[in-house]
């Protein structure tokens, strides 16, 4: 990360948490919130995200916020795949699939 001044770089930090926050609870809400109110939010999240954050502020923000971090995983999927994807639900989800898969099977 290149030198930044720490006035730029804890406004930077804190519009990512602010976001970040914001898209949780759109996430969470039982409420509708408009396609393009939600494109926009996530445009904007990602652009945030997109800035040179230091590494250790980017993984608690995004360890805090599961939206975010599905998002910044989205962003970055063709260099590291799925690799913010916690491995248990990773697992979880390919048993629940094959043995959907295999009742399927039997049924046919």
């Amino acid at each position: 990360m290149s030198a930044l001044p720490v006035e730029s770089l804890k406004t930077r930090l804190e519009n990512v948490i602010a976001l970040a926050r914001l898209l949780e609870r759109v996430e969470r809400s039982s409420a509708p919130v408009g396609a393009d109110q939600y494109r926009a939010l996530v445009r904007q999240l990602g652009r945030a995200l997109a800035q040179d954050l230091p590494t250790d502020a980017l993984s608690a923000v995004l360890g805090a916020h599961p939206a975010a971090a599905e998002l910044y995983e989205n962003m970055h999927y063709e260099q590291a795949g799925l690799s913010r994807s916690s491995l248990d639900r990773s697992i979880g989800s390919e048993m629940f699939a094959s043995q959907v898969l295999a009742k399927a099977a039997r049924r046919a």
